[in-house]
């Protein structure tokens, strides 16, 4: 699927859990110096005390976009899919997705935080430093990025250009996000 059409899917994803009036804030957002400089350091903030733990990605993520939606006013959306190097699935499988199977232990998608049209990305860093992280996923992003990242953020038609792609299955709703939040809090507390 190209960018356009991803972003279509997307606003359509959004419509269909948090209504049209969302959907149509989440194409217009446009994000300024002010809110690229509150989203750098929220995700210093959370990185310092959100552990590393193997298979944490959906809560930080969740934890992200609460942590956003606390310093900034714009449409913040938990969104589940596949992630792809270079056209290939290799978190995901491309097959539908509900909220309930992100908060599944065991899920084996990617989650990801879209501001507007924009990724705003954590868990991308700490999965490829993981050791059952794909092979292929974790040399693009140290090819790509190099080994000391932790923040991604980039227009969603921009991102095919670093080799990634990110196909939306699921945006996550309040109910979701809690769940995953509460799972978030857990790992917190625990380390």
């Amino acid at each position: 699927m190209t960018s356009a059409k991803d972003l279509i899917q997307l606003g359509k994803l959004v419509a269909q859990a948090q209504g049209w009036d969302e959907a149509r804030a989440f194409k217009a957002f446009e994000m300024t110096d002010a809110d690229r400089a509150r989203i750098a350091g929220s995700a210093v903030d959370l990185l310092k005390v959100f552990p590393r733990a193997p298979g944490s990605g959906a809560q930080l993520a969740a934890a992200f976009a609460v942590q956003l939606g606390r310093v900034l006013d714009a449409p913040i959306q938990v969104v589940a899919g596949t992630l792809t190097v270079d056209g290939v699935p290799v978190l995901g499988s491309r097959q539908p997705v509900t909220a309930a199977d992100v908060c599944a232990d065991g899920f084996s998608g990617h989650v990801w935080v879209m501001i507007g049209p924009n990724i705003a990305e954590l868990a991308l860093f700490r999965r490829a430093n993981e050791r059952d992280c794909p092979p292929v996923l974790a040399r693009h992003v140290h090819s790509v990025f190099g080994h000391d990242k932790g923040l991604y953020v980039d227009q969603w038609r921009k991102v095919r250009r670093q080799g990634l792609g990110y196909e939306p299955q699921c945006v996550l709703g309040t109910e979701a996000v809690d769940a995953l939040m509460a799972g978030a809090f857990r790992l917190i507390k625990g380390a």
